[in-house]
């Protein structure tokens, strides 16, 4: 599982990659309209260059996502100049990646414009799928997700393809049907109460004791928790499991 992950997001960085490597070689040299006037289509040469750049990238090696491109239009009020050489880039902020927008400026004509053209990009490939609905708080298990194909770049938030990354944790908020498992979407879950009687181990360089203690807040596995010994003394530990907490000495 591990390697699909390693692949699916180098996928990922070998598009975008792709992107800025190609609009590095437009920059250099910028695109020429022929005859010296302006492109008739700007759609259509920010729709040729967003599709060379994923052609590029796919080019690359085997790549598991399905990309789709849309560009939309400009306002059809512009009238833009004659221009004989136009530069298309990303403004700042932005990425070739869900609903963005690619900048074309004329660089050498009577009058000098800069003009926007809305572009989605759209990334497809499998992913985790709620079946029904999730309460916020809810411990996920395999019965409530099922494997389908979704736009990865849809929305802004990763997606989770790794199902040992999410069995077991908890909603962070109502889920609904349909909706891909992204970052964001769940916690580690709660394994203890504050008040629960816990064994601690302590451990150092060459050693290990065991004893018992009283947890003074939640617990949740992988995260810091304050416990009581039984002489008074209050320290901090790490959650281990649901009776089990470490103290590093």
């Amino acid at each position: 599982m591990a390697h699909v992950i390693n692949t699916l997001l180098s996928t990922v960085a070998s598009v975008r990659g792709a992107g800025l490597w190609l609009l590095g070689l437009l920059l250099a040299g910028g695109l020429h309209a022929q005859g010296g006037v302006v492109e008739p289509d700007l759609h259509g040469l920010t729709q040729r260059w967003v599709d060379q750049a994923m052609a590029a990238a796919q080019a690359s090696g085997p790549t598991p996502l399905r990309m789709e491109v849309s560009v939309g239009a400009l306002d059809s009020r512009l009238r833009l100049a004659a221009c004989t050489q136009i530069e298309p880039y990303l403004p700042p902020g932005t990425r070739l990646w869900g609903r963005t927008r690619l900048g074309l400026r004329c660089l050498d004509g009577g009058v000098r414009w800069n003009v926007f053209l809305p572009v989605t990009i759209k990334a497809f490939g499998p992913a985790w799928v709620v079946k029904g609905s999730v309460a916020a708080g809810a411990v996920l298990t395999e019965t409530d997700m099922l494997e389908a194909e979704v736009d990865w770049a849809q929305e802004a938030s990763a997606i989770v393809f790794d199902q040992a990354m999410w069995l077991g944790q908890v909603a962070a908020r109502p889920l609904s049907t349909g909706q891909a498992l992204r970052q964001g979407m769940f916690r580690p879950a709660q394994v203890f109460a504050a008040g629960t009687q816990v064994r601690v181990v302590a451990q150092g360089p060459g050693f290990q004791i065991t004893s018992d203690g009283q947890a003074l807040s939640a617990g949740v596995v992988g995260q810091a928790t304050r416990v009581k010994m039984d002489n008074g003394r209050i320290m901090s530990a790490t959650v281990l499991d649901l009776r089990t907490v470490r103290v590093d000495l």
